[in-house]
C-alpha cells in the first residue's frame, strides 16, 4: 500500500447502527438550508497551501472545512492527499496513489460501505460542513444522484448483514488460539473467547461458511436445545448446537474436549 503523504489512515469502526440512524436523523442526504455547490476544479484549489482559499475535503460528495485539523491535511501532512478532492474510495482501501484517491465506491462491499458511513459520522461531528460537489453524488441542483441513493441502500444492507454476523458470533464465538514453532497449534474454549462473554464454555469445532476458502474455529454449546429451538421444546436431544450441519470436528481431537492441540 503506497502512502505518499505519510502513515496509513486508521480509525476503528464506531457503532454502525448509530451511524446509519444518524445519517437519516441529521438529514445528511436531504436538503440543507444553506450550502455551497462546488465543481471538482474549484474544490481542488482548497488544499491548504500558500495562497489557497482554504483547506477542504469531500466525502461522498459532502464538503468539509478541515482547517481545524490542518496538521493532518495540509501539504506534506499524513493525509494531504485527501485535501481538495473527494477521495471516498481511499478511506476504505488505503490506496493513497492518484489512482486510488477517487470517489468511485459503487463496487465496495456492504461492510466497506459501513466504514464510509462511520467516516461520514466522524466528519459531521468534528468538522464544518460547507457544501456539496457536483458530480457523482450530487447533481447541479445540489440534490442526491441515483448513485448516492444506491450507496445509502448498500449501507443499510451492510447494517443488516452486520446484525446477522453479530447474532451468529453469539451462537458460535471464535475459539481462543495460539501457535508456536515448538508446540504447534492449540485451540480452546472458555467462558470468554472471541470477545464474547457467556455462561457456557463449549467445544472447538470447524465452522464452514458459504464462500469462505477455509473453515475457522468456533466454540459450540454442547447441552440444551439448539439455538433455533425454544428452551421448553421436549423433543430436543440436549446436544446444544453440536448437530449444526455447517460444523465439523477436528481430526484427532476428542469430540467433547474443550482444548484441541496439534503438535508439529
Amino acid at each position: 500500500m503506497q502512502r505518499p503523504c505519510g502513515r496509513g489512515l486508521l480509525l476503528s469502526l464506531a457503532v454502525v447502527a448509530a451511524a446509519v440512524l444518524a445519517a437519516r436523523q441529521m438529514g445528511w442526504w436531504g436538503p440543507r438550508a444553506v450550502f455551497r455547490l462546488f465543481i471538482p476544479e474549484e474544490l481542488a484549489r482548497y488544499r491548504g497551501g500558500p495562497g489557497d482559499p482554504g483547506l477542504y475535503l469531500a466525502l461522498l460528495g459532502r464538503v468539509y472545512d478541515v482547517s481545524s485539523g490542518r496538521r493532518h491535511y495540509e501539504p506534506g501532512a499524513h493525509y494531504c492527499g485527501f485535501a481538495g478532492r473527494d477521495a471516498s474510495r481511499a478511506f476504505v482501501t488505503g490506496d493513497y496513489t492518484e489512482a486510488g484517491l477517487v470517489d468511485d465506491v459503487i463496487d465496495l462491499s456492504f461492510s466497506e460501505m459501513l466504514i464510509l458511513q462511520n467516516w461520514l459520522l466522524f466528519y459531521e461531528k468534528n468538522y464544518v460542513f460547507v457544501g456539496r460537489v457536483i458530480g457523482r453524488f450530487y447533481g447541479e441542483d445540489g440534490q442526491p444522484t441515483p448513485e448516492l441513493t444506491q450507496v445509502e441502500a448498500m449501507m443499510i444492507k451492510g447494517l443488516e448483514a452486520n446484525k446477522w454476523e453479530q447474532k451468529e458470533k453469539q451462537k458460535f464465538p471464535p475459539c481462543n488460539a495460539e501457535w508456536s514453532t515448538t508446540k504447534g497449534s492449540r485451540f480452546w474454549c472458555s467462558e470468554k473467547s472471541g470477545g464474547v462473554s457467556r455462561d457456557w464454555i463449549g467445544v472447538p469445532r470447524k465452522l464452514y461458511k458459504p464462500g469462505a476458502k477455509e473453515p475457522h474455529c468456533v466454540c459450540v454449546r454442547t447441552t440444551g436445545p439448539p439455538s433455533d429451538q425454544p428452551p421448553d421444546n421436549p423433543t430436543h436431544t440436549n446436544r446444544g448446537d453440536l448437530d449444526d450441519p455447517n460444523l465439523g470436528e477436528y481430526t484427532g481431537c476428542p469430540p467433547l474436549a474443550i482444548t484441541c492441540s496439534f503438535p508439529l
